[in-house]
């Protein structure tokens, strides 16, 4: 079986570098023979990670202004409000490749949460054309995502495997019968331990993540993170440390971390962690916090698979659908709206300090179960083969 990865931005983001290491690891072991091949539109970036069978160029093509292909673009888009030879040509390397492989996995997580998708909507057809099978692998998707065309696209599907509770009665409720529950294949994923940087006290860490993407929904936000900075090194003895997990242009955790770590450097009991870490490696540094306070997924899915005591700021489906399938409720995730009052903040903070060891013994529970229905995925993926 041969299987090629798509819809991945790069590994500049971390929780994309997360999804397909432990994409590539629970589908070999579970599948024999299994190739396993990525479509990059970032290929430089996804050197480090292994078990992959090769890593495809999977950059747009530029449609050069008075080009015979840009004539054509025009012309069927103005006369027959027809954008598929446009976006054919845009994502030609893509598509170029599918007739080498079998199935077709578009990977992206939540690329279905921000709008209509029209370029993976025109690959997932050409995928479908060419006689291929077509997976949705550990997505997650919002009621208010969904639109007439995204469901026509969801509807082209061979599998959806959802990767919360959320998404999969959500989808089922749309009436799509092709839906199977999982849970992120980043829940497996394996951790490498560094040297502890200085600063570091043992036992007493708070990790905190927090991201353009969120600030930018919320611009109080900041503020408000930074006063619950504040309240944690006023009323704990403990050290905070600064955590990024996407390091894109425009998109930079580390650039905003590093503003914080400028305020409260003169404390010392903050330190900002380096921006050229794997994501195994970032995992390794979560896993020996106390506590974790995160926007990126990703980086929530390290601690909690870690059995860490997290605190989620404000996102979407998903995170509310992770921690339901972990907690049994929407435990200590904060909605976007939330993350601009400090007092939500910092009681939140406290609740998880309260009732750490009780948040601990679930996680033990649960993450057990969480893990088995990652490699769950790759059952149906073997079963669909």
């Amino acid at each position: 079986m041969k299987i090629m990865m798509f819809a991945h931005g790069g590994s500049l983001n971390r929780g994309c570098e997360a999804i397909v290491r432990s994409s590539a690891s629970i589908i070999k072991e579970r599948i024999s023979g299994a190739k396993v091949f990525l479509s990059s539109q970032k290929p430089d970036t996804d050197g480090m990670i292994p078990r992959l069978d090769g890593v495809y160029d999977g950059t747009r093509t530029e449609i050069r202004k008075y080009s015979m292909d840009w004539a054509l673009s025009f012309l069927s888009f103005r006369l027959l409000k027809n954008e598929s030879y446009a976006l054919r040509k845009l994502e030609q390397k893509v598509i170029s490749r599918i007739k080498e492989v079998d199935i077709c996995m578009s990977i992206g997580g939540d690329n279905y949460c921000y709008g209509e998708q029209p370029q993976w909507y025109e690959i997932d057809r050409s995928v479908k054309r060419s006689g291929k099978k077509l997976v949705l692998w550990g997505c997650s998707i919002g009621e208010e995502d969904m639109s007439e065309r995204k469901l026509r696209d969801l509807k082209l599907f061979d599998l959806i495997l959802a990767r919360e509770s959320l998404t999969y009665n959500m989808l089922r409720a749309q009436g799509l019968t092709n839906v199977k529950l999982c849970a992120d294949p980043a829940f497996t994923m394996e951790k490498e331990e560094l040297l502890l940087p200085a600063g570091w006290q043992e036992g007493r860490m708070i990790g905190l993540n927090f991201s353009p993407l969120v600030w930018k929904r919320n611009k109080s936000s900041h503020a408000a993170v930074h006063d619950l900075m504040k309240h944690i090194l006023q009323t704990t003895d403990m050290t905070i440390a600064l955590t990024p997990h996407v390091m894109e242009q425009d998109n930079n955790d580390y650039d905003l971390l590093r503003q914080y770590d400028e305020e409260f450097k003169h404390t010392g009991r903050v330190i900002l962690l380096p921006d050229n870490l794997t994501a195994v490696q970032y995992k390794g540094f979560i896993s020996r916090m106390r506590f974790f306070i995160g926007a990126r997924t990703h980086a929530t899915i390290a601690a909690y698979s870690s059995c860490v005591p997290t605190m989620v700021l404000g996102y979407s489906v998903k995170s509310k659908g992770i921690a339901l399938d972990i907690f049994g409720e929407e435990r200590l995730v904060l909605g976007i709206n939330d993350i601009s009052d400090s007092r939500k903040l910092i009681s939140r903070f406290n609740e998880m300090v309260l009732d750490e060891a009780e948040l601990v013994d679930k996680l033990r529970q649960s993450i057990p179960n969480i893990k088995r229905m990652s490699y769950r995925a790759a059952d149906y993926l073997r079963h669909l083969g």
